[in-house]
Parts: structure tokens; sequence; C-alpha cells
């Protein structure tokens, strides 16, 4: 039988018919909790941590444009919501907000593991290869994971406007001299730097207990949100020193690349995105 080129209408009704199937695919994949497919965590050691980052520098290596292209996306909104602070006089704001990439640091990875995934099976690996994750049956699971990240990154900077608020504020600062004085030599500068790192600490431990392995086993396996978060607070029940040892590289190696203008991002990202799923390999059987 001849086939026939069709008609915008026709283009549309086929188009819808497949995204109204893979979004019921994706309401399945995120509802799925059955204890079939709970994974299981294995036993981490430190050098789980070394041979992940090692792992994460080839992968880097081998596609670095294609990986900086991707998260370029990260500095220049970051450098846009600090300019923005400093035009809305949110100034005491600027520091919560890069301590909070690592909050969003996940979201900002995905298409890496799918990089990090083809090159893992010996595929070619190229830059829009990260999208594919579009066309995952699991993607309302991962768009779901991504808005909680970003609900508590959100959170976490009205906590901080909070403890500014009670103990250097209400009042904007006058200037960025003298809020770094007031920080450094003042006792509610001191006051507001502790408590918000503790703070931001309960904060960062709430994101990593949810998605440290959760972004990629929902891209490598079929399994439902619930499952995917389980498994990640499993793995870190039963590895706490070295997931703890791991948030904290990610922490400290978000904050030095942002120290230049958050330009260090364009590395530290991708780094940090590939290891994690070699990590997460190593971590659920």
């Amino acid at each position: 039988m001849a086939k026939t080129i069709g008609n915008p209408l026709s283009w549309l009704l086929q188009g819808a018919e497949t995204t109204s199937h893979h979004v019921s695919q994706s309401v399945e994949e995120m509802r799925s909790t059955g204890a079939a497919a709970m994974p299981e965590a294995r036993r981490l050691s430190m050098d789980d941590i070394i041979h992940s980052l090692a792992a994460g520098l080839e992968d880097f290596a081998a596609c670095r444009s294609d990986a900086m292209f991707l998260v370029l996306f990260y500095p220049v909104i970051g450098i846009a919501l600090i300019v923005m602070s400093l035009s809305m006089n949110l100034l005491p704001l600027i520091v919560p907000m890069i301590m909070g990439f690592a909050i969003l640091g996940p979201v900002a990875a995905v298409g890496l593991y799918e990089m990090s995934s083809r090159r893992e099976t010996g595929m070619e690996t190229r830059w829009m290869d990260a999208f594919a994750v579009i066309r995952s049956p699991s993607f309302g699971a991962i768009l779901v994971l991504g808005l909680y990240l970003a609900a508590l990154f959100i959170l976490w900077l009205v906590a901080a406007e909070m403890i500014y608020s009670r103990t250097l504020g209400p009042e904007p600062p006058a200037s960025i001299l003298g809020f770094a004085a007031d920080v450094l030599t003042t006792r509610e500068g001191w006051i507001m730097s502790i408590g918000g790192g503790i703070v931001g600490a309960v904060f960062a431990f709430a994101a990593l207990a949810m998605s440290l392995v959760s972004f990629p086993l929902l891209m490598d396996r079929h399994v439902g949100l619930p499952v995917a978060v389980a498994t990640s607070i499993k793995v870190l029940r039963k590895n706490p020193a070295v997931c703890l040892t791991w948030g904290a590289i990610v922490g400290v190696s978000l904050i030095v690349g942002a120290i230049p203008f958050l330009a260090g991002l364009i590395i530290v990202v991708p780094v940090l995105g590939h290891a994690t799923w070699h990590l997460y390999r190593r971590a659920v059987d």
C-alpha cells in the first residue's frame, strides 16, 4: 500500500497520541512502588569516591565541549540572580544562593548522566543525546523530583532571609564592604554565619538524601519516584560516612567553582555530574 505524506491535522493527532502515551507512561513510572523493583544498596568505601571522580574526569575529558555547553546556563543563571539581588537590595542572599547551588546540582546534571551512560556502553556521545531524558518513561518522575529540589532551594533562601532579619537585619546593608565588616566583626554577624551554616547543612542533607542516586536510577531503570528516593535514602543509611564525604566534596567544589564569578562551575558541574553517575553504578545493585 502506498504511503501518503499526510497533512498538518494528521501530524497534530499523531503528536497528541504520542504525547498522551508518553504522559501515561510517566505517571505509571512515577507511581510504581513494587517491592520487586526495589534495588539493593551496596557497601561503599572512600575508594569508590576516588574511582568515581576519576571516571568523571575521564568522561569530561572525552566530551568536554559538549558537557560545558550543557551546563553553561548554570553560571549564567547564577550571575543573573546575583545581579538581580544587588539591584533589589538582596545582598545578604548572594552567599546563600551560591551555597544553594548544591541543592540544584543534581537537576543540572541530568543530561550528563545520559552522556556517561552512553559512553559506558561504548556509544557515540553528543550534547544532543543529553535530551534523550525527555523521551524517557521516567521523565515525569524526574521532573517532579527536580521541582522538589527547586522548592527546597526556595525554602532555603526564605530561611536565610529570616536568619538575616533576626541578626543583622531587617534593614538591607548599606554597602558590600559594610556588610562584610558586620559579618566578620560583630556578634550578630557571627550568629548569622554559624546559624545559617547549620540550617544550610540541614537543607543540603535533605537534598543529598533524596537525590544521591535518584536521578541516575530513574534514568537507568524502570522504577517509580518513591522507589528511587527510597533507594537513595537506603544508600545513605548504609554508607553514611562515604555519602557525607561525597556531599562535602560536592559542596566545597561548587563553592570553589563559584569564586571566579561562577565561571568555574562550567568545569566543576560536568565533572561532578559524570562522577555522580559512576558513584550510582557502584552504589546500587
